[in-house]
C-alpha cells in the first residue's frame, strides 16, 4: 500500500506570510503518528491540510496515494476525519452520546436520516471501546470534556476512516480525562480489526501514546526533526525548538520532558 500520508517539500502561505517551509514526511499506512511543536509553528495549519481543507502553495501532497491536483478532494475527505476538541461545535449537543456517535455515518451535525440496525450495533461497539457505554443515553450536552473527546472520536471511527486526525485532542483535560483519551487512542492499535492511520497533533511530549512510532517536529512552520521518536525526541532538539533547557526521558513506553526551575529565570529574562 501507499504511504497514508507523503508530502514532498511542501510549502504554504498566507497573504504574504509563509506557515510552511519546504515539510517533506512520509507516514505507512496504520501507524500512529504526531505532529509536535510550540504555539505558531504551524501544526494546524498542516493538519488542515493532511485533511484537505487547504491547498498546499509549493511541493507535492499525497493523501492516502491521492496526489493534491490530481484527484477529487470532496471525495478524498469521505476517508479523513478530523476531530478538533477546542474547535467550534460540530454537533447538537442535545442529542445523547449514542446519537452523537450515529452522526457520523452521516457527517452532520443533527441525525436527521434513518438509522440502520447495523449502524445501532456498530455505534454501541463504539461506545464500549472509548469506556463511554455507561453514559450513552446522557445528553452530549452533560458529559464531561474528557467524555466529549471520547466521544467525538467514536463519532469519528463510525464509517471506517482510513486517515484519523486528532487535533490536541488533550487540551484542556485534567490529568484523568488526558489518560482516559490516550487510552482510547492506544486501544486502537490493540484491537482484531486494522486501525486507521491516526495523526497526533500537540504541544507535549508527554501526550504520545506508547504506539507512536513516526514523530514531525515543527518549528516555525520548517522541519526540525522527523523520524522514530527516539531520533526526533531527543533534548538537544526539543531544547532548540522550544527554546528552553530541558531533558526527555522515556518510561514505561512513554515520553517525558523535564525542565529545572533552575531554568526559570533564563527563561523570563532574569538573573
Amino acid at each position: 500500500m501507499p504511504p497514508a500520508i507523503e508530502l514532498r517539500g511542501v510549502s504554504l502561505t498566507r497573504g504574504s506570510t509563509r506557515i510552511l517551509h519546504e515539510v517533506s514526511w512520509t507516514v505507512a499506512p496504520g501507524t500512529c503518528a504526531a505532529i509536535l511543536g510550540p504555539n505558531g509553528s504551524g501544526k494546524s495549519t498542516l493538519a488542515r491540510l493532511l485533511a484537505c481543507h487547504l491547498w498546499p502553495s509549493g511541493g507535492q501532497a499525497l493523501i492516502l496515494g491521492h496526489a493534491f491536483g490530481q484527484t477529487n478532494l470532496l471525495a478524498l475527505r469521505r476517508s479523513i476525519r478530523l476531530v478538533q476538541a477546542t474547535g467550534p461545535l460540530e454537533v447538537d449537543a442535545s442529542l445523547t452520546t449514542h446519537e452523537i456517535v450515529l452522526t457520523g455515518f452521516f457527517s452532520t451535525i443533527g441525525l436527521y436520516d434513518p438509522v440502520t440496525s447495523l449502524m445501532q450495533a456498530r455505534a454501541r461497539r463504539l461506545l464500549r471501546q472509548v469506556g463511554l457505554s455507561h453514559v450513552a443515553e446522557h445528553a452530549y450536552a452533560t458529559l464531561s470534556s474528557g467524555e466529549r473527546v471520547r466521544c467525538l472520536i467514536a463519532r469519528a471511527l463510525a464509517r471506517k476512516p482510513r486517515l484519523l486526525l486528532l487535533d490536541e485532542p488533550t487540551a484542556g483535560l485534567d490529568l484523568r480525562a488526558r489518560e482516559q483519551v490516550l487510552a482510547t487512542i492506544e486501544g486502537m492499535f490493540h484491537t482484531r480489526t486494522a486501525p486507521p492511520t491516526v495523526v497526533m497533533i500537540t504541544h507535549h511530549v508527554e501526550e504520545l501514546p506508547p504506539a507512536t512510532s513516526e514523530v514531525l517536529v515543527l518549528s516555525a512552520g520548517h522541519v526540525a526533526a522527523s523520524g522514530e521518536p527516539r531520533k526526533t525526541l531527543r533534548a538537544d532538539i526539543l531544547s532548540r525548538v522550544y527554546g528552553c533547557p530541558l531533558k526527555t526521558r522515556h518510561v514505561g513506553g512513554r515520553w517525558y520532558v523535564q525542565v529545572h526551575s533552575h531554568a526559570w529565570k533564563q527563561l523570563i529574562g532574569t538573573k
